[in-house]
């Protein structure tokens, strides 16, 4: 069968079709027959299955970021765009061991950087990068693990925050958490014509301090331009290693080149004679800043190639003169150069030889720092000098220009015989048996600045001596080679003391004399070699007297300078002394005490032998005590080094001393010995200096001892181990009585650490030893040595997993008996901010993890009585409902969290059956105890980390596989518990109701149907008791509000609510009305807080106003005072947030409605708190609701409200005082003539379909719109509300299909007429129709209105903008009563423009103009001649004679019209301007035709003028009032605006 290769073989099981794919058998496919998604799982790889996880949570997370976080969302978009490119790598399967553990460190680091940013739980991982699981790792590891994790997040966090602010990238994590670095760099190819052979000398440099950092890496190449060794043609590999964390920080890092020619010694020599050869020449430079790659600020790919510019030398440059700015200047632009490839390793060169060997192997060159990295491992021997030749100066003598001086270097013995391959000029080269210098043409003084290296053997230190002799080179080879050496100088390696040459320069003495003379020792070894020395003579000539047949030159120096990089070498005296015992045995003691005075550099330098030789010491006087204090100090001296912050990396080579190369097996003796002096004399409290450093070294000796006493028993197969396990208990009796002494430091805390390592391979019986030393504590004691029981009960819980499986049984019941009240009072008395709070706790709840069954009733079988039982109990429960409303942990330390809960919910169920058998009986009823409990089972079962409802699928269905869901748990214990109480019951009713209550909103169909029937027994007992259940319903009433506004509840639960108590009020048909009115209740109740809770995410601010009014006037109906006025502040402050300042007012006006005038005491309501009494209330009430009228500019009702303020101080509290300051009438009264307030507009809106919440679901509203604001602007705004609502463009009800459709419909009505501006509760929407025949030049005959009329719950304003329309009628309109609202409308703005241009001048004429000229110009309105034509005829008069007195009214208005045009026109005659005269003129002239008409046809109407006192005439025009009927509005209930008790404006 031929198959291709994305081909897969599946198998049908269960529904499910399961397979492989054929390419790939790794890959597994599942899918089910009638789901179309497939999942793929790997077998092999579940980092793959880590990073799909993460990518698909942080998928759903980035689209909600995306709306308001656009920065983050951009940083989280490139953390999944890395991620899905390495899972690609990951899954391609092709990567070496090496890149895909690099990979794996790479993906796992940016997971948990990714969920640190984006607040999701912390990813505990073990040390190979997987992730740890919670069932295989003890509390105490996992809680080392969170810390450690959440510790290296922090810092990648802060260097992510540095990055930024430095505008660096992101990607040195690993390389600073390492203390040591390399780097690898390629040499691809060097292009230069030189002509001749070259050497290219590549190291580190450091441009600010001037000195080259690394090993010189030498490539000798040829002229024809590969390298000169054709093996390494494309291998020219080296890695510079030993870089630490100083070398880091330095502020630049250079890569430099120095390339040497080798050849004659100018290039452009073309003369006849024959030029020498073979001379080492200056030729150039190659330069590149490689800081931020070495850093890890730039990630760099081994296969990218760098161009390193070659600069050449213009002049006889050295390194130290060679102009930087212009080098980086010049460089980009010359061609030749270096092609390099690099990349910053982690790691010294064992490490990175693993991670990187398809980078890395063993003929790639190695380039050591110059000087020792910051940790040297045991093993790692080392014994280099590297020899810098700096400068000289030399006086040229009888010659008439300066030498071209050549320096010629050997390691020679005390016979003068030359060290041969002791000289090696760079790393991957060959070693040399001479050196010699570049050579500077003409050069008075030289800087040669020319490094290399001198390795001798060790034994041959002493014997050697470093030779130079100094030549002048000639450029022509028949003179050069009668050129002799001319000066010599040397320098001992090793002292007369026996250390080696200190580092630094040295200005060595330049002798002269014969060339072969100097070439022999005896003629100048046993004289000085430095001028330092003393007795080198300083006088400007040469010196006649002779040294054997050498002379000093005066007027000659030379200086070099040395670094001596060797583990067996030391310059100082002391410790040389101590490392060489033996020769000096008298000075033992003498040495042994100077090694507290070594500076620590060296001593951690010489860390192995300084511990070999101590260690030595006290092998070798085993016999007697006479050194072992003084070894155990110097020993303790040394831990007490590398405990310094200055040299902590060495605590990995103390580590690997111990475990690779201790090797003295009888040590332990000694050590323990010493150990118990000191404690001893400590715990008589007789002084002990050594007695701190002796604690904070404990770790290390007991590791010292452990090593140790393994070593001699796997040497002597178990010998004397009885004698050991007597003298361990000894000294474990005095630590124990050391501790009962109150030191301000206690052994406890060095404890922890250094005693695990016995526990794992000394099985003492009883675990004596564990538990002893904490036993005497108690909780009295200071909290900082209670502290130090948690630490020794953190060591005793880790212990236990060194010991035999079927002993631990005791072992812990041990320390169960004597440390875990301790403990819990430890964690009760301590800060919750405490820093070791967490630690303590994770103690507590690792030695809670190890007991059982059997455990928890042995300890409980150990108190005394009762008392003393309950109060354990108290505490504990007390305890643990602290620790779970407050996590100790951080929020994102889930695994933790849940590990904790997982513990403690067994300890409750443990310690709920001990209430069961010992407190449940009447006689022993403990109601406190009890009621404990209840809080705790209900603070555990609501707690946050246990709300799956509010976690992504990943996290809930981690969190379900690994622990289930342990609310359902304890909810069914409560449920047990509670119904095991009995007649008790009554005891937590109705303090239980609310905690029930809220375990019974937690989301779970099985919980809540176990949970909610536990309402209905409390109703019972209440009702049994009390004939009713009044306590149980007010509480759940003000519990349920609480509840379901936090996010508790849904639809579903008051489903099952109503359902389960009607259901169990069947069978009891005395209490089933009482039950019925209460589920009633809660419903409504649930209904209207649900729809509030809704909305109050929502945009909409009306929505949250109609809910709150909803839930206002519910808890009004069912007095509910302190709800109902709760949520009329609620509605306050949503009016206030957008200045609805009348709708404010109008809030506050119901609460002050509820108080007396009286001094009765009240409770205080927000934020008149410090009012006592209802008078006071009231007051301060009334004064804030004036201020709120006052600014919306309803100054009626601020009016009426500073009346019955005023009568209250003049008639009923005589306060004249505040009468004075409370009159604020005349400022209303004035605003109310001269300001004008626009009428509002009022629109009618329907909302219908189902896609509505049901308080807005199929009904009409009357919306109060803003001064101004237009129609457009008020269906724009209202449309944004609702932006998926479809906007109906009919004039009439919609019908049951958009009634009951899904969708959202918007109706609004685009005219909707009123009466009055306020004070309204009836509108009107008017529709024109036609009616008959139309007559094209009179259409008022056949225009019909089809009027509906709206009729509000409440009316307008009040506590809302907007009410619902309860009622609608429709009526029909006649032409003739259409022209009667028309004519009186026209009066009545006549009227209203008159009365305003009375009261201010100010006034612009324009309207008036408009308005007057419109209506007495028939060429422009056509005035009411159409009425005349079409409804005062015969015709007319025969058809509708029912019509006669609206006739008659019609021409009434039409005969008032005459005054107030009147009047308006002698108004415009006064104010018009004279620009404005003529067209005055013109509307006077057509007024007087009309008048005279009217007054013809209808009659002469006057106006009666009333004079007041007031300086201005104010025109009361009441006969028109009086003849214009207006339709007075209805009365409200109490929750609209009061009834007015004044005349409507």
């Amino acid at each position: 069968m031929c198959m291709s290769s994305d081909c897969a073989l599946c198998f049908l099981v269960a529904g499910w079709y399961k397979g492989y794919l054929v390419r790939n058998k790794d890959r597994q496919v599942r899918q089910h027959l009638d789901r179309d998604q497939e999942v793929v799982l790997s077998a092999e790889m579940p980092l793959v299955k880590e990073v799909t996880t993460t990518l698909r949570e942080w998928g759903s997370i980035w689209k909600q970021l995306y709306t308001n976080k656009k920065k983050r969302v951009v940083q989280v978009q490139r953390l999944m765009w890395d991620l899905m490119e390495w899972r690609s790598q990951l899954l391609s399967g092709t990567l070496p061991s090496d890149e895909f553990k690099e990979l794996k460190q790479k993906v796992t680091s940016k997971i948990d950087y990714g969920n640190k940013i984006l607040e999701l739980d912390l990813v505990v991982r073990d040390v190979n990068g997987n992730m740890l699981d919670p069932e295989n790792a003890s509390v105490i590891s996992l809680f080392r693990a969170h810390q450690d994790a959440t510790t290296k997040i922090n810092e990648r966090i802060k260097e992510e925050q540095s990055n930024v602010q430095t505008g660096h990238s992101v990607i040195s994590a690993r390389i600073q958490s390492s203390p040591t670095h390399s780097l690898y760099v390629f040499v691809r190819n060097f292009v230069c014509r030189i002509g001749e052979d070259s050497e290219l000398f590549m190291s580190l440099y450091d441009p600010n301090k001037q000195t080259i950092i690394s090993e010189n890496y030498l490539i000798r190449w040829t002229s024809k331009g590969f390298p000169k060794d054709v093996d390494m043609l494309n291998n020219l590999k080296v890695v510079f290693t030993d870089l630490g964390n100083k070398d880091l920080n330095r502020d630049k890092i250079y890569l430099i080149c120095q390339i040497v020619r080798v050849g004659r010694m100018e290039l452009k020599e073309t003369g006849t004679k024959k030029c020498t050869l073979g001379l080492r020449r200056p030729f150039g430079v190659a330069v590149m800043d490689i800081s931020d790659i070495i850093k890890g600020k730039i990630e760099c790919d081994e296969e990218k190639q760098y161009f390193i510019p070659f600069v050449p030398t213009i002049t006889e440059w050295t390194l130290h003169t060679i102009p930087w700015t212009l080098l980086s200047t010049l460089a980009p632009f010359l061609p030749p150069g270096l092609w390099v490839t690099m990349k910053a390793l982690v790691g010294d060169i064992v490490q990175i030889r693993k991670e990187y060997p398809h980078l890395v192997d063993r003929s790639t060159v190695v380039a050591r720092k110059l000087g020792f990295p910051e940790i040297i491992m045991p093993g790692d021997i080392r014994n280099d000098i590297y020899l810098t030749l700096w400068t000289g100066d030399f006086d040229k003598y009888n010659k008439t220009t300066q030498k071209n001086m050549e320096v010629i270097m050997m390691v020679c013995d005390e016979e003068g015989k030359a060290v041969p391959n002791s000289i090696c000029l760079g790393a991957g080269d060959r070693p040399l048996n001479e050196y010699r210098s570049v050579i500077y043409y003409q050069v008075k003084q030289p800087r040669w600045m020319e490094t290399f290296k001198v390795a001798i053997p060790l034994e041959e230190m002493h014997r050697s001596h470093l030779r130079f002799m100094f030549r002048h080179r000639s450029s022509q080879e028949s003179k050069d080679k009668s050129e002799k050496n001319f000066a010599m100088a040397f320098v001992h390696l090793m002292k007369a003391d026996g250390t080696v040459l200190q580092d630094g320069l040295h200005e060595l003495v330049v002798f002269k004399g014969d060339s072969k003379r100097m070439e022999d020792v005896n003629s100048y070894l046993s004289q000085p070699s430095t001028r330092n020395q003393g007795d080198v003579p300083k006088g400007g000539t040469l010196s006649r007297s002779s040294v054997g047949v050498l002379s000093v030159s005066s007027r000659d120096s030379f200086t070099v300078s040395t670094l001596v990089c060797s583990t067996k070498l030391t310059q100082n005296v002391g410790l040389l002394g101590l490392l060489k015992w033996r020769t000096r045995p008298e000075l033992l003691k003498e040495n042994l005490e100077k090694l507290k005075i070594i500076d620590g550099e060296q001593v951690v330098k010489f860390l192995q032998d300084t511990l070999d030789a101590l260690f030595t010491i006290m092998m070798e006087h085993s016999q007697t005590d006479d050194y072992d204090i003084l070894v155990f100090d110097a020993l303790i001296y040394i831990i007490g080094l590398i405990a310094d912050r200055k040299f902590q990396h060495f605590n990995t080579v103390l580590e690997a001393y111990i475990k690779q190369h201790f090797s003295a097996t009888l040590a332990y003796k000694s050590l323990m010995s010493v150990l118990k002096r000191y404690l001893d004399v400590s715990s008589r409290g007789e002084q002990c200096e050594n007695y701190l450093r002796t604690l904070k070294a404990l770790e290390y000796i007991f590791k010292f001892i452990v090593r140790s006493r393994m070593l001699y028993s796997q040497l002597y197969e178990g010998k004397e181990q009885k004698e050991f396990e007597e003298s361990l208990r000894r000294l474990f009796e005095s630590i124990n009585q050391l501790m009962r002494i109150h030191f301000s430091v206690s052994p406890s805390f060095f404890l922890p650490c250094s005693f695990i390592d016995m526990t794992s391979f000394v099985p003492i019986s009883g675990f004596m030893i564990l538990s002893h030393p904490c036993a005497c504590l108690s909780p009295s004691l200071p909290l900082s040595l209670s502290l130090s029981v948690s630490l020794c009960l953190s060591l005793q819980v880790a212990a236990l997993k060194y010991l035999p499986t079927g002993e631990t049984f005791q072992h812990i019941q041990d320390i169960v008996a004597s440390l875990l009240r301790t403990i819990n009072r430890t964690v009760i008395t301590m800060g919750r901010e405490h820093a070791l709070i967490s630690r303590v706790v994770a103690c507590m709840t690792a030695t809670l993890s190890q007991m059982d069954d059997s455990h928890y009733s042995c300890y409980l079988e150990t108190f005394s009585g009762t008392t003393d039982l309950v109060d354990f109990l108290m505490e504990t429960f007390l305890l643990f409902k602290e620790l779970i409303g407050k996590h100790v942990y951080p929020s994102d330390w889930m695994a933790m969290i849940m590990v904790q809960n997982r513990v403690f919910l067994r300890a409750i169920n443990t310690y709920a059956d001990t209430m069961n058998l010992k407190f449940l009986n009447n006689n022993d009823f403990e109601v406190q105890l009890w009621n404990n409990y209840f809080h705790l089972a209900v603070a555990f079962i609501t707690q946050e980390s246990l709300q799956l409802q509010h976690f992504s699928p990943t996290k809930r269905n981690k969190i379900l596989a690994k622990y289930g869901d342990m609310r359902r748990l304890i909810g069914f214990a409560i449920r047990d518990m509670w119904y095991k109480l009995g007649g008790n019951k009554i005891c937590f009713i109705p303090g239980m109701v609310g905690p029930i209550l809220e375990m019974t909103l937690i989301p779970g169909e099985e919980l809540r149907r176990a949970t909610i029937p536990i309402f209905f027994d409390m109703m019972q007992c209440e009702h049994k008791l009390s004939s009713h259940f009044q306590k149980f319903e007010n509480e759940i009433i003000l519990k349920l509000d609480h509840e379901v506004e936090g996010g508790g509840g849904d639809e579903r639960y008051m489903e099952l609510l109503e359902t389960i108590l009607l259901e169990c009020a069947v069978e009891h048909p005395l209490l089933r009305p009482e039950v019925e009115h209460f589920v009633d209740l809660v419903k409504g109740l649930l209904v209207r807080l649900l729809d509030y809770r809704t909305v109050m995410s929502d945009d909409s601010r009306n929505n949250r106003m109609s809910c709150t009014v909803n839930l206002l006037n519910f808890y009004k109906d069912i007095n509910r005072e302190g709800m109902y006025i709760r949520y009329l502040y609620k509605l306050r402050d949503l009016h206030m947030a957008v200045e609805n300042y009348t709708e404010a007012a109008y809030t506050l006006l119901l609460h002050s409605r509820l108080l007396k005038w009286s001094e009765d005491q009240c409770s205080p309501q927000f934020e008149v708190r410090s009012c006592q009494t209802q008078r006071q209330q009231k007051e301060n009430l009334y004064e804030t609701i004036i201020g709120y009228f006052d600014k919306g500019k309803m100054w009626e009702e601020a009016i009426t409200l500073c009346k019955e303020l005023a009568d209250q101080y003049e008639m009923e509290v005589f306060e004249y005082e505040l009468l004075s300051q409370s009159l604020q009438q005349a400022r209303f009264y004035e605003n109310i003539m001269t300001i004008l307030r626009p009428k509002p507009d009022y629109f009618a809106v329907g909302y219908y379909g189902q896609g509505y919440p049901p308080f807005l679901r199929n009904k009409v509203f009357i919306h109060r719109g803003k001064e101004y604001e237009r129609r457009e602007d008020f269906q724009n705004q209202l449309m944004s509300q609702f932006p998926s609502a479809v906007r109906l463009n009919i004039t009439t009800m919609p019908g049951d299909d958009v009634r009951l459709s899904p969708l959202q419909c918007i109706l609004m009505y685009t005219h909707t007429i009123f009466y009055k501006s306020n004070y309204v509760q009836r509108f009107h929407y008017s529709r024109p129709v036609r009616k008959g025949p139309v007559d094209p030049s009179n259409e008022f005959v056949s225009m019909w209105i089809e009027r509906t009329t709206f009729t509000t719950v409440y009316k307008l304003p009040g506590i809302l903008r907007w009410f619902e329309a309860t009622d609608m009628k429709h009526t029909t309109i006649s032409p003739l009563e259409n022209a009667i609202e028309t004519m009186q409308s026209t009066n009545d703005k006549i009227l209203t423009l008159i009365n305003q241009y009375q009261a201010d001048d100010a006034l612009p004429i324009n309207p008036l103009s408009m308005l007057l000229n419109g209506i007495v110009d028939p060429a422009v309105m056509g005035g009411f001649a159409k009425y005349e034509k079409a409804f005062f005829t015969e015709e007319y008069n025969l058809q509708h004679p029912e019509d006669r007195d609206k006739l008659e009214g019609l021409k009434d208005l039409i005969a008032w019209q005459i005054p107030l045009l009147g009047g308006g026109i002698s108004l415009h005659g006064k104010r018009v301007t004279d620009d404005l005269r003529p067209f005055h003129e013109r509307m006077e002239e057509c007024f007087t035709h009309m008048r005279k008409k009217v007054e013809k046809e209808y009659g002469v109407r006057e106006l009666v003028r009333e004079r007041r006192k007031s300086s201005r005439p104010r025109s009361v025009l009441r006969s028109f009032r009086q003849s214009v009927i207006s339709i007075s509005s209805l009365q409200g209930s109490e929750c609209g605006t009061p009834t007015k008790p004044y005349p409507d404006r």
